[in-house]
């Protein structure tokens, strides 16, 4: 059966690929070479083969290019987008940072408002003890001329009895009628007195009035002072708020810890004490306390945000280029910021230089300690303004911007560390888009 197979597609290959010879001749020899018909077939499928691989790979280089003239065009329309995307960015930071600015002015406004406003309640809250004093001091005299013309009816009275009995009893003679002159000037002179003690009564009642008219109204003005306060401490205190909450920091563990760092009597910014007499302590008084409590809360308040990286590291012109999270298969710690070579960059935050030269992959960077176990970083700086222990303010120039260590570009590298672990830098920014 095999053999019959064989004959028949050998005969098949015959037809199609009739058995040939090629000839090969030298100058005192000649061979040939038989070429049969499989190993013609042989040699035509493997042409073939190798004619539609050309085919099929031109087709696959060709869709490629195509292809990867489409994709560069997508990439540059991509690229095309995101900085657009940028700029509106920009302009939003731009526009967020005049915002910014204008809260901070309405923030100082506010400051000193409430100052002129302690000033005014402490210096009304003297004059209330004055008026207070006076008023006392305006009634006991009151009731003492009352007393003095009381008893100088009294006499007057007496005196008239006295006469009537004197000429009852006397009857008219020298002794009784002198008696009665004598009894006469005494009753005109006591009658005087019983006069003018009325009139000093008289003069003291409207004087108390008069004070206490005088006490109404700066109640009344305190009243209004204290309203004020209030809600001034209450517009001042909530934007904080919110901002150390979107920052994730507790308002409370940060003023306890700068409550302890600032524990001292004396200095500015450290409110007044309402003194009182001796005796209960008067609302007023229990008030004022506990608007003073607010405005040194508030104080608190600025002093642990001078210490928290709430500002941003660069001014005027700049663009965001990279944020935190993963980039290329790597966690990116950062926010980048790129702007001309040699833009100055400033602190965020008040603290300690920890670090200020060269480090691997960061190239020349500059290490901030801040409060509350907050770390700031500036990488692949041109330049370095600070030096190591060196204590630095919020605002503080401490470099300028340039292409050191692991960089692509002139930008800055900026991270934010709490207890070592690196946060998103950006949350602390944008928590004091509407406070700063």
């Amino acid at each position: 059966m095999r053999t019959q197979l064989a004959t028949r597609l050998h005969a098949r290959l015959e037809r199609v690929f009739p058995e040939r010879r090629l000839f090969l001749k030298s100058d005192d020899d000649m061979r040939f070479i038989r070429l049969r018909p499989g190993t013609q077939a042989l040699a035509t499928l493997g042409g073939t083969l190798v004619v539609g691989w050309t085919i099929l790979a031109t087709a696959i280089l060709m869709m490629d290019a195509i292809g990867g003239g489409n994709f560069r065009e997508q990439a540059r329309r991509d690229m095309e987008t995101y900085e657009a995307r940028l700029n509106e960015l920009a302009a939003e930071r731009d526009t967020r940072a005049s915002e910014a600015a204008a809260a901070q002015a309405r923030f100082d406004a506010a400051l000193r408002e409430v100052s002129e406003m302690q000033s005014a309640l402490l210096a009304a809250e003297t004059r209330q003890r004055e008026l207070a004093s006076g008023l006392e001091v305006m009634r006991t005299r009151l009731h003492e001329t009352q007393r003095a013309r009381d008893a100088a009816e009294t006499r007057l009275a007496t005196l008239e009895r006295a006469i009537e009995r004197g000429d009852a009893a006397t009857g008219g003679g020298d002794g009784a009628e002198a008696t009665v002159a004598f009894l006469t000037r005494a009753l005109a002179e006591t009658a005087a007195e019983r006069d003018a003690l009325a009139t000093q009564a008289e003069d003291a009642e409207l004087a108390a009035d008069r004070i206490a008219q005088e006490l109404r109204l700066v109640q009344d003005r305190n009243e209004t002072i204290f309203r004020e306060l209030e809600e001034a401490m209450l517009v001042s205190v909530e934007p904080l708020d919110r901002m150390f909450e979107k920052a994730g920091l507790d308002a409370d563990d940060l003023l306890d810890e700068v409550r302890r760092g600032y524990s001292g009597l004396g200095g500015p910014g450290l409110p007044a004490a309402i003194s009182t007499r001796g005796g209960p302590t008067p609302p007023e008084a229990e008030r004022a306390g506990r608007i003073l409590e607010r405005l040194d809360e508030i104080n608190l308040y600025r002093i642990a945000a001078e210490k928290a990286p709430f500002a941003l590291p660069l001014e005027g012109n700049f663009r965001f280029t990279s944020g935190f999270g993963m980039r290329w298969g790597r966690m990116h710690k950062g926010t980048d910021f790129a702007a001309a070579h040699g833009s100055p960059i400033y602190a965020t935050a008040d603290g300690v230089v920890t670090h200020a030269g060269w480090m691997s992959g960061y190239g020349r960077v500059v290490k901030i300690r801040h409060a509350f176990g907050i770390e700031t970083r500036y990488a692949h700086m041109s330049r370095l303004r600070v030096r190591e222990g060196q204590r630095v303010s919020r605002g503080d120039r401490i470099g300028d911007m340039g292409n050191s260590g692991r960089s692509t570009g002139t930008h800055l590298h900026y991270e934010v560390r709490v207890d070592g672990k690196a946060v998103n830098p950006m949350t602390y920014i944008k928590a004091a888009r509407d406070v700063f």
